[in-house]
């Protein structure tokens, strides 16, 4: 056999990439991962895994072979699962779920800590564009009441932002303004960037249609001829 054959014989594993990434926050070392690498690509072949065959490839003794397993074991990388076929025979198979379950559970953490660190910067920036918009620092009863709107009222922080740009707009830099403008909002339901564009967009078009009828009604009246007080059949 040429080394093409025994090349196409040895066939290929799938390695997911996200283990070989984090393998460390899994809890494994190199030996380890290569360990779970080696029963992980029997299994992938169908085959149940020949330990002694394993000790041969990573280089070490069946005892640290039995060692290795028992890690894998007590870490949940995996678990030894006994199966009864149609005919109720016995067989024993490894389960490598667990790894991917504590995977799924790394990559969700992972996931809620970025949110949060982004969060914690969306309100740190918060508080940065009020003192730049009031040109000088917050009071500390200001930022309680910032610190309310994101903690007892849930408000986003990037709707905050929106309310204050709202105030400046007509130049209102005061806390209470903003808050009356943040419960209106409220009660539309206007929670995001896009609603709050849809509702600035609803009032500029009423002021503007305002302004066409008054605009109208006064040209409406111009047109007309003057009214005389003169009574034609009053004789002079």
């Amino acid at each position: 056999m040429d080394f093409f054959q025994a090349y196409l014989a040895a066939g290929q594993v799938s390695v997911p990439r996200m283990i070989l990434k984090h393998y460390h926050e899994l809890g494994m070392d190199a030996e380890e991962l290569v360990f779970w690498l080696e029963l992980y690509a029997y299994q992938e072949k169908g085959a149940y895994p020949d330990l002694n065959q394993v000790a041969q490839s990573m280089g070490i003794t069946q005892t640290r072979v039995f060692q290795l397993l028992a890690q894998a074991d007590q870490k949940q990388h995996l678990r030894l699962v006994t199966q009864k076929d149609a005919q109720g025979k016995q067989t024993d198979t490894y389960d490598f779920r667990p790894l991917f379950e504590k995977l799924t559970k790394l990559y969700q953490q992972q996931a809620q800590t970025k949110s949060a660190q982004a969060t914690a910067d969306k309100v740190s920036n918060l508080y940065k564009t009020f003192e730049q918009e009031f040109g000088r620092p917050l009071s500390p009863l200001e930022f309680e009441r910032i610190a309310g709107w994101l903690n007892e009222d849930h408000y986003d922080p990037e709707l905050i932002r929106l309310a204050l740009k709202e105030a400046v707009t007509h130049q209102a830099r005061n806390l209470s303004y903003i808050d009356r403008i943040l419960l209106n909002w409220e009660s539309k339901n206007i929670r995001n960037k896009e609603e709050v564009a849809q509702e600035q967009s609803r009032r500029k078009l009423q002021i503007m249609q305002k302004a066409a009828d008054k605009t109208g009604n006064q040209a409406q009246d111009d047109s007309l001829p003057p009214v005389t007080l003169h009574n034609p059949f009053k004789e002079d």
